[in-house]
Formats: structure tokens, sequence, C-alpha cells
């Protein structure tokens, strides 16, 4: 799987790469350090997952999303956050995106881009992580 990985933070941003590269099947085709730059680089790279921050200067990762899914509907996008909450979960479905995860929880990430890239979505509960195999 193509993965477009986007965060401004450059230590976290190698941390989930090296994260990514232990599946031999993930290949992190490109980087970006915001929004705008996401936007550039999803359009030459045509990633099959974007893997994107919240928090980013120039646009955050709910804009860009929403901005990515406009102009792709069948765009795949995880949100990641150091505090995912039910109104991000909101938000970020309203923006197109598939699943949202803690960023300092790898194996949530692993998990819903398990799920993601099968065409489902990847949302916390109340309960802790619930995926749905099918597409919303």
């Amino acid at each position: 799987m193509r993965i477009l990985l986007v965060d401004d933070n450059a230590v976290a941003r190698n941390a989930i790469k090296a994260t990514l590269q232990r599946h031999r099947d993930w290949v992190v085709v490109a980087e970006a350090r915001d929004g705008r730059e996401a936007l550039e680089t999803f359009s030459e790279v045509r990633p099959e997952l974007t893997v994107m921050d919240l928090m980013m200067p120039e646009m955050n990762g709910l804009e860009a999303a929403g901005r990515l899914t406009e102009l792709n509907p069948d765009a795949r996008i995880l949100m990641i956050t150091t505090d995912p909450s039910s109104q991000l979960e909101q938000e970020a479905k309203q923006a197109g995106i598939k699943g949202v995860c803690a960023k300092d929880k790898m194996q949530c990430l692993e998990d819903a881009i398990d799920v993601v890239s099968q065409g489902g979505t990847y949302f916390s509960s109340s309960k802790g992580f619930a995926a749905s195999a099918l597409a919303p």
C-alpha cells in the first residue's frame, strides 16, 4: 500500500514512518509537513492511503482532508492526533476521514490501516476502538 504521511513534527513523522516500514506491503511514498503541502503531494503521488496529523501550521488536517475528499471522494485518510475526542470524530467523518487514532498508540494506527485499506472505517468509542469492515 502506497502511503502519504503528513505531520509537521519531523520526530513524530520519523517514528510513524519507522512503524509503517515494518510492514513489507506498506510503503511511505511521500511525506508532507502541512495541509497545503499534503494537497500538492497527494496530486503528484496518488497514494492509496494518507495518514495525516490534525494540528499543523498553514492548513490543519481537517481542512486538508476535506479538500482532498472534494478532489478525490475515494481518498482514504486516517487522522492522527494527540487527543482524540468524540467531537473530533464527528468533524473527521464530515471531512471524509475514514479513521482517527491517537498518535502515541502505534497499534491503533496499524489496526486502523488494516481496516481502512479494506474499505472500512476505524473510530473510537466509549469502550475503546471500534472498527467497521463495511464501507460507510
